[in-house]
């Protein structure tokens, strides 16, 4: 086996995702994926296993009632008549009733396969929704989360074929066992015989499997890229730029580059495979001939019957082929196996930011406020810092701007007030008391916020406001009450079907909507809480002055009492505001009310005039 082994891979070449170590280290992942297929339905998986163990029975015992009705024949033949044909013919009947349930069993299969294969696709695809949304911020902001998260989402499909080979391998090796039996008694040494031929095939399939796997995981990047590419070629929400700025080529030919690129490696991979499966399955046919070969000649001498040789002949052939669907389905196996390692790894994922049994409840209402202390943070894969030592306090009932370009770290800074983040250095307090002491959930449920890249879901109006506040999704008065405080109820007005009206053209009957109209319905998603503190962080950015002030001079008068933290670019909005934060390079350069901060002029004092030179 092992100089087998050297030769292939002398052949075929080695890599680190080809080493056998992993790939057997892999098979361990094969009983996680046994108890997800169990917890998935476990009457239907019992069902399987039963109903494959007694179909496995079936093989071996229709070969010997073949041998003994061929023996009954050529009895009758050389008694000329003689001798009485019932034996015959209740074997025939048999034979006949055992082929009826045989199919029978083999559909009950098949049928259990699908609808136990959709149940387990379906309900690891909604594991794969519960993990991630578990999984912290910073995770999907990296690279190589995402392709775990990307090998994870695209082989749905190859975990229920995986689910089948593994319960269809039990059965193939009862009914070889069983096959084996009859095979031994007449000459052990036929089943030596017989591994022997299709260890060069395992082989070959075994080493292209891996090779295969090695070239999907590779090229995994790049086939995100593809997928992207292919989704901004035909997208609503991208057809407008394709047009105007004609990128219909470039894209095209962005994407025949790399799907050619993909497909010359592919290709060279799939002609090895083929060639050298091909020579080594005309070896294993060879030897098998052989022993064919020998079981005619102790026919023809005498030494057993033509329904031995008829059973033995059959035996011979189907186990060689069970064996080499065995030996075959195990490199299958072993190197998918790989694969659903991708799928294990993307659960093993764990979120840094999390609660305990001991974790505090928010206080109702909270009575000090939020305090930074030298708050600090750097993202992981980063070597700058997007926030350094920033400290102030946000009271109760006050409004808070923050205030700064681009890049300045506004937005970085109400994630962490979220506890979307953790901070690097210092300490973020709620009354006093670490933010990591509460629990996340209760936190995040007192915290209203609108991010500026909030998403667009293809849902109803009244379900597009609601996931401000999901439990909330049937209270229909109170997505009306939350339309009403951001004006989102003028743009209802407008849509035949009122709150009803689906929103976006990805599905039938939906309907688009300009920038301004979107942020109105994003922003009723922040009132569908009673939050007792609310972030906008530029969600009116689509809105002309006139209109985002007067969003803001509403959400000023629905807030009293509340705390809030505002970022805008518009200096004339953020006037408003009780304090304005100052950032700069991740660093809170000045505080103050607008008046306080014009007189000191500084930093803020200029950029404000420079916006206002913008409207005289």
């Amino acid at each position: 086996m092992s100089i087998l082994y050297k030769i292939a891979s002398f052949l075929y070449g080695e890599s680190p995702e080809t080493d056998p170590k992993a790939r057997l280290a892999s098979l361990k992942s094969v009983p996680r994926l046994l108890k997800l297929i169990w917890q998935t339905n476990p009457r239907m998986a019992l069902t399987n296993i039963v109903l494959r163990l007694i179909t496995s029975v079936f093989p071996p015992v229709m070969l010997y009632i073949g041998k003994l009705i061929i023996d009954e024949v050529v009895l009758l033949v050389n008694t000329k008549g003689q001798h009485t044909n019932e034996d015959l013919w209740i074997w025939v009947s048999v034979e006949f009733a055992l082929a009826v349930v045989l199919d029978i069993l083999n559909r009950l299969i098949n049928l259990n396969d699908t609808l136990l294969g959709d149940l387990f696709a379906n309900k690891s695809s909604v594991q794969i929704i519960e993990h991630a949304a578990k999984l912290d911020l910073y995770q999907f902001e990296n690279p190589t989360f995402y392709d775990k998260l990307e090998k994870a989402r695209q082989q749905t499909g190859g975990r229920t074929y995986m689910m089948t080979q593994v319960l269809a391998q039990l059965q193939s090796i009862i009914s070889f066992a069983m096959l084996g039996v009859g095979l031994a008694i007449f000459s052990p040494w036929l089943i030596l015989v017989l591994l022997i031929a299709a260890v060069p095939s395992f082989i070959s399939e075994s080493r292209f499997n891996t090779l295969k796997y090695s070239l999907t995981t590779a090229w995994t990047p790049q086939r995100r890229e593809l997928d992207y590419i292919r989704y901004m070629g035909a997208s609503d929400s991208t057809a407008k730029e394709l047009k105007i700025f004609n990128l219909s080529d470039f894209l095209s030919q962005r994407f025949t580059k790399l799907s050619h690129e993909f497909y010359e490696a592919n290709r060279k991979l799939s002609i090895r495979s083929a060639f050298w499966g091909g020579l080594l399955y005309l070896l294993s046919t060879g030897v098998y001939y052989g022993a064919y070969i020998y079981i005619i000649i102790n026919t023809v001498h005498g030494a057993i019957t033509l329904g031995d040789l008829t059973f033995l002949a059959g035996s011979f052939d189907r186990m060689r082929s069970a064996f080499q669907t065995i030996m075959n389905r195990f490199a299958d196996i072993s190197s998918r196996a790989l694969y659903l390692q991708d799928f294990f790894d993307f659960f093993d994922l764990k979120p840094a930011i999390i609660s305990d049994n001991s974790s505090k409840k928010v206080p109702r209402p909270i009575q000090k406020g939020f305090t930074f202390e030298h708050v600090s943070f750097q993202y992981p894969d980063k070597d700058n810092y997007s926030l350094k030592n920033i400290s102030f306090h946000l009271k109760i009932g006050e409004k808070i701007a923050l205030v700064g370009e681009n890049g300045a770290g506004k937005t970085t800074l109400v994630k962490l007030l979220a506890r979307l983040y953790e901070p690097t250095e210092g300490r973020i307090l709620l009354d006093g008391v670490d933010l990591r002491e509460y629990d996340i959930e209760d936190l995040r449920s007192q915290i209203g916020i609108i991010f500026q890249d909030y998403v667009k879901f293809a849902l109803k109006v009244s379900e597009n406001i609601a996931v401000g506040n999901i439990k909330e999704i049937n209270n229909l008065e109170l997505i009306k009450t939350a339309a009403q405080k951001s004006l989102a109820d003028t743009v209802v007005k407008k849509f035949p079907e009122g709150y009803e009206q689906m929103l976006a053209r990805r599905f039938k009957g939906g309907v688009e909507m300009s920038g301004g109209e979107w942020q109105k319905i994003a922003l009723a998603r922040a009132y569908m809480r009673d939050a007792q503190l609310v972030i906008l962080d530029e969600p009116t950015a689509s809105l002309d002055a006139r209109a985002e002030h007067e969003v803001f001079l509403r959400f000023s008068e629905l807030i009293t009492g509340k705390m809030a933290v505002l970022i805008s670019h518009r200096f004339s909005t953020v006037r408003m505001a009780d304090r304005i934060l100052f950032l700069e390079n991740g660093e809170l350069k000045e505080i103050g009310s607008h008046e306080e901060l014009m007189q000191l002029n500084g930093k803020y004092a200029d950029l404000f005039r420079l916006q206002a030179k913008g409207y005289t």
